[in-house]
């Protein structure tokens, strides 16, 4: 292990790209710490940390809406973005004819992402500040908030969304010439971020409750999660692949035996973000739209959340799985190269095999996903443990190890094509 940290700073090339995320990362860190003018920082921050929609928004932006900061709104107009782009690409012939034209139709669907989520993020940040500048001090109930004025209002509304901007820039710098992906790491960034805040807040009700005793479950508890998260990561489902001999010419290309693997959870973290955005939504709107705040709310906590935040899970992970791997297409490249699954003509029967293998492996993968989600906040209310301010526990440790172990591959690739042994045995 120790061998093949040295061997990251021995690749020039990786020793960069590494210190270009780490810089990006920081600077993102730096923004998040930075208030944007005309709030009322100490009765913001109380009011955060009563939980709520609110604290719900905070926890994605690593506690930078909590002080109204440069990125203060996080990452999530643009998964927001990203989920209805890729449902519109189902529904919107033109759409698809982009995803189709390959490289230059991909840029017109980023384009087309990135005004999206500035609209989002435009939509978010006047209702935050119209909501604001009508929520009262926790602390003096003859101030608000935000002192409302219309310069200060459109100063603070410009402020969130060129942060919103630069962060997707930032991110997409990282995706560019960093290790990994860069919005999943600014994700990763933000909930580490508020990890010794959430940790310090179950430690506190837990203890005044239960004793020392039960933040040793919730350890034990944590490290089974992480163990159940790495298994899904890992696991695959292999189809086996034989080649034909071929004659080509005067040359015969020799048969041979591959497989397919097809992972156990194919599409990694994506379902816990899209699902997290889709809650998520109804609780931007709400800010906007005062009426929605019951029905935000109504979603975001309690029995409704237990049961439409898994379906969605399940839901997203089937979803996101046919659009990366789709059985169609991949039956007419095995027929094209003359491969085929023994058993299993080639062509539409090949195809429904591997759709029925995949639908039988998503399954139990995708239930898994989301129990893996709910556990941890079902323990919290359980034990009546802080729920208000820890309210995506077990989605916060998905996001970490599945990210975490993605940039970890990425960098086992780049130590393995240069001939250095990895992480990975």
């Amino acid at each position: 292990m120790l061998k093949a940290f040295r061997n990251i700073f021995a690749v020039p090339d990786l020793r960069h790209k590494i210190a270009f995320t780490g810089l990006i990362l920081l600077l993102y860190r730096l923004g998040s710490a930075i208030p944007s003018p005309g709030v009322n920082l100490d009765a913001l921050k109380k009011y955060a940390e009563q939980g709520g929609i609110f604290g719900f928004i905070n926890l994605f932006s690593g506690g930078a809406l909590s002080h109204m900061a440069i990125f203060g709104l996080g990452i999530m107009p643009y998964i927001t973005a990203s989920i209805i782009m890729e449902l519109l690409i189902s529904v919107i012939p033109k759409l698809k004819q982009w995803q189709e034209e390959g490289e230059a139709g991909r840029r017109k669907i980023t384009q087309v992402t990135r005004y999206t989520t500035l609209v989002l993020a435009t939509m978010q940040s006047v209702g935050l500040v119209f909501t604001l500048s009508r929520t009262e001090a926790p602390d003096d109930p003859f101030h608000r908030i935000i002192d409302f004025t219309w310069l200060k209002g459109i100063l603070i509304v410009t402020t969130l969304v060129a942060g919103m901007a630069l962060l997707m820039w930032l991110g997409e710098l990282i995706t560019e010439r960093g290790i990994g992906n860069g919005m999943s790491l600014l994700i990763f960034t933000a909930i580490i971020a508020r990890i010794p805040y959430e940790v310090k807040v179950l430690y506190d009700n837990a203890t005044s409750r239960y004793g020392n005793l039960i933040v040793l479950v919730f350890l034990a508890i944590a490290v089974a999660v992480i163990v159940g998260v790495v298994y899904l990561d890992q696991g695959e489902r292999r189809i086996p692949v034989q080649y034909a001999k071929q004659v080509r010419g005067r040359r015969m290309t020799m048969g041979g035996s591959t497989y397919i693997p097809l992972k156990i959870n194919t599409s990694g973290v994506i379902p816990i973000i899209f699902a997290s955005s889709v809650v998520f939504f109804p609780v931007m709107l709400s800010q906007f739209i005062t009426p929605m705040k019951g029905f935000a709310e109504w979603i975001s906590s309690g029995a409704p959340y237990f049961v439409i935040y898994p379906v969605l899970i399940v839901f997203f992970a089937y979803f996101y799985t046919y659009i990366v791997f789709d059985p169609f297409t991949q039956a007419e490249n095995l027929k094209k190269y003359g491969a085929f699954v023994p058993g299993i003509r080639p062509g539409g029967p090949t195809a429904t095999y591997i759709s029925k293998v995949l639908n039988r492996v998503n399954l139990p993968g995708s239930l898994a996903l989301a129990a893996i989600a709910i556990l941890p906040m079902a323990l919290f209310y359980a034990f009546k443990t802080g729920t208000r301010e820890i309210p995506f526990a077990g989605a916060s440790i998905m996001i970490i190890v599945g990210v975490a172990l993605e940039t970890m591959k990425q960098i086992e690739a780049q130590l393995q094509m240069r001939h250095y042994q990895g992480f990975l045995k």
